[in-house]
């Protein structure tokens, strides 16, 4: 066996004029009571330190660089690292990243039980929209205030296992838990902040529980791996978001899920041998796996038609025999 016991650290709401430090310090707490109940690992939503702020549109730079990290940690931040530190307790947190050179991403690490950072990831599949748009009840300016992520889908060995990070959207995508999966990922963390209305698809919006567990689940199950979902929840700045937070096995089956939509730990003890299982038979990849029937997945961004597609894959335009 190999046990990792990881607490989702499902986070409510967070004010558009809460300070930093004390979020920090709501964060901790959190910390505190997931090591006392003995995790390993904790692991926070996306932009945990902060309201969602793309839920707004921003014109002047100064209102919106508040918002981003330039260092990590940074004065306000190092509380945190510091607690995981002295508790030795690890953890994975989303931030807004502000780069030397200016460039903005919607980021991840993840930090070990030294308090040392192992691993980051970017945000590659950013949702929403760029420019503003007056007739929604609220924004979803990620496209306006992210770039899309350049560090690529890695996995980190860390924790007695291999773990993979992604952001919110990216949990939509199957080829998110597949590059993951082809690099040996048993654990994937998903930090997440959903708005219950979608403004574009109000339709949608009954099922957005349904949609987010099934995704995580089919990721779990169909890349032999557990997957952490974390939730930023509840009713912040007057939207509506979604919980929902849980861990999903290798299984597909969800063994541990949030219940309210506030500060909530989700606590589950995973043993990473049994991604093994799934991935020496049915997920096999190296056995069962056809890379040359994919060549649609990578050759075109977006639908194309059946005559497009033969270009891009010959064997689709094969007379029968």
């Amino acid at each position: 066996m190999r046990p990792v016991t990881v607490a989702a650290a499902q986070v409510g709401p967070i004010a558009l004029e809460t300070t930093r430090s004390a979020t920090v310090t709501r964060l901790i707490g959190l910390m505190q009571r997931a090591k006392a109940r003995g995790a390993d690992l904790i692991v926070y939503p996306e932009l945990a330190l902060t309201t969602f702020f793309p839920r707004w549109y921003f014109e002047d730079e100064a209102d919106l660089d508040r918002f981003y990290e330039r260092q990590m940690p940074g004065p306000e931040t190092r509380p945190l690292f510091e607690a995981a530190g002295d508790l030795g307790i690890g953890f994975s947190i989303g931030y807004a990243e502000l780069t030397a050179d200016g460039t903005r991403f919607n980021t991840a690490i993840l930090v070990d039980t030294s308090g040392a950072i192992v691993g980051k990831y970017r945000k590659i599949h950013l949702p929403g929209h760029r420019e503003h748009e007056p007739w929604r009840a609220f924004q979803h300016l990620e496209k306006r205030y992210f770039a899309p992520g350049n560090l690529g889908f890695r996995v980190f060995d860390a924790f007695g296992g291999r773990i993979g990070m992604a952001i919110c959207n990216d949990r939509r995508w199957p080829e998110t838990y597949r590059v993951l999966g082809l690099q040996g990922a048993e654990m994937v963390l998903i930090g997440y902040n959903t708005p219950i209305h979608n403004p574009p698809a109000p339709e949608h919006d009954r099922l957005s529980w349904h949609h987010n567990e099934i995704v995580l689940q089919s990721g779990a199950y169909q890349n032999a791996t557990f997957v952490v979902g974390v939730a930023k929840a509840g009713v912040e700045e007057g939207v509506p978001q979604m919980g929902g937070s849980l861990i999903a096995a290798p299984t597909g089956e969800t063994i541990a899920q949030a219940v309210t939509e506030g500060d909530e730990l989700v606590i589950a003890t995973c043993d990473l041998d049994l991604c093994k299982s799934y991935r020496d038979s049915v997920f096999a990849f190296e056995r069962h796996r056809e890379p040359g029937a994919y060549a649609l997945v990578t050759g075109t961004k977006g639908p194309v038609t059946p005559e497009e597609a033969q270009k891009i894959d010959p064997a689709l335009a094969r007379p029968d025999d």
